[in-house]
């Protein structure tokens, strides 16, 4: 047996005379056992609000007005009131008018059942809607869960980017610290180097000595090889000539000229001191000839 509880479905009609007849319709039929129906009140009332309390949380609400152009705008005011109160409202036409002193019952019972079974086929009709609609929410629903994640996803992946931010603001702050020293050394070097540069400018405008080959310098100018390169070192070291600088077998003078004078003089203090080295060195050290007498 169903022990589901039976579909309410309550009847609205226009007034008193309409509840007598739709009760002695009722009265010959058996919805409970043919459609597990039970009609657990008939309202007399034209207003809608009042019809509102009365039929609040049925399954289906039958209309039953007059076939009349009132009856089917009463009917229309009651099922936008009630649309979303109840299950299902379903409007059944009451054959004849007031006026009419007996209706057959059998009209109205039949009419009552049609009014019922559409609501039924409607309701058939609503379940392949209802299970789109169903399929709809689940795969919204998996959508919702989809997202969620992904949501949950780009919440990690943002938390990450503001740790990176973080890090990069702080390497950044770094790197303008660094680069601030730069800058600095960066204007300490530019002065160093305009200091360089003018003293390079200076000294391009002074003479510059010119370095020569001792031993080729001697060859060219006393047709002979120098032998005595260490002593030639040593009495230029001796005299400190101006302007004269020797050693490494180069001698350096701001020119060849110069450079050449004072070879013939150290040729002309070898020439007077043919001796060994140790004894000029002893000699000079008791002495301490200078340039100047031995020009002359």
């Amino acid at each position: 047996m169903d022990m589901r509880n039976p579909i309410d479905v309550r009847i609205i009609v226009e007034g008193a005379s309409d509840v007598e007849n739709v009760s002695r319709a009722l009265q010959n039929i058996a919805l409970g056992a043919e459609y597990h129906i039970t009609i657990s009140s008939i309202v007399p009332t034209t207003s809608p609000e009042i019809a509102k309390k009365a039929v609040g949380g049925a399954d289906i609400v039958l209309i039953a007005t007059d076939v009349d152009a009132p009856g089917r705008e009463l009917a229309e005011k009651f099922q936008k009131t009630l649309r979303g109160e109840v299950g299902h409202v379903e409007r059944m036409k009451l054959p004849f008018g007031h006026d009419v002193e007996y209706i057959d019952p059998a009209i109205i019972r039949r009419e009552i059942k049609n009014a019922i079974i559409r609501s039924g086929l409607i309701a058939i009709a609503n379940i392949n809607r209802f299970q789109d609609v169903k399929d709809k929410l689940r795969r919204s629903e998996d959508t919702i869960k989809e997202i969620q994640k992904e949501n949950e996803e780009l919440l990690l992946l943002n938390e990450k980017l503001v740790y990176q931010n973080q890090e990069l603001s702080s390497s950044q702050e770094l790197l303008e610290s660094k680069l601030k020293s730069l800058k600095e050394e960066f204007k300490v070097l530019k002065q160093k180097y305009a200091d360089t540069k003018n003293k390079h400018s200076m000294l391009l405008n002074k003479n510059l000595f010119e370095t020569f080959p001792i031993q080729k310098l001697w060859k060219e100018e006393f047709n002979e090889d120098l032998t005595v390169e260490e002593q030639v070192i040593f009495i230029t070291s001796e005299f400190k000539p101006d302007n004269i600088l020797m050693g490494q077998g180069y001698i350096a003078a701001p020119s060849k000229k110069e450079a050449t004078e004072w070879l013939k003089v150290i040729r002309t203090v070898l020439i007077f001191y043919d001796s060994k080295l140790e004894d000029l060195k002893e000699e000079m050290e008791e002495d301490k000839l200078s340039l100047h007498l031995l020009k002359e």
